[in-house]
């Protein structure tokens, strides 16, 4: 329903009101890592988990879906704009997904960087209110060595 009856489906517009407002409001954050769309396509971040879950995609032509989630927000994170983000989440998840140019695939990438079908949460550096996701946050969820290990080697 949303990628039907919302044009912007696919775009920083189709976010919700507030979730435009607070990454606009952090767009000028400093960010730590700042990576090209080649960078991240070759799975060549600091992020050995990143990297795991763009290679799983890569090579097997899905990801989990908590590490679905977890990949766009860094994509969020690592790049310069929230529309970058986008853009480079959609390219991704379009080339290498089975369900790219597939709604769930464009949900997916908004609920992650625009916050769809959620809401805001506590205000941080560059996520604004969005919903945030870290490395420890998975270490506590599954086993993250053997994640790396299946998917980098």
């Amino acid at each position: 329903n949303y990628c039907y009856y919302n044009e912007y489906y696919d775009s920083f517009n189709g976010f919700p009101d507030w979730a435009k407002k607070s990454l606009k409001e952090h767009t000028k954050d400093k960010r730590e890592y700042v990576y090209t769309t080649k960078q991240f396509e070759n799975a060549k971040t600091h992020d050995d988990l990143w990297n795991a879950a763009q290679m799983e995609m890569v090579n097997k032509g899905k990801m989990h879906g908590y590490m679905r989630m977890y990949w766009a927000k860094k994509i969020l994170e690592w790049t310069k704009s929230p529309k970058d983000a986008l853009k480079i989440a959609i390219y991704l998840n379009d080339k290498y997904e089975l369900d790219g140019r597939d709604p769930n695939g464009y949900v997916g990438c908004a609920w992650s960087i625009g916050g769809l079908h959620d809401r805001a949460w506590f205000e941080r550096p560059v996520f604004g209110k969005i919903r945030f996701m870290s490395y420890n946050g998975c270490k506590s969820k599954f086993d993250i060595n053997k994640y790396i290990e299946e998917n980098l080697n």
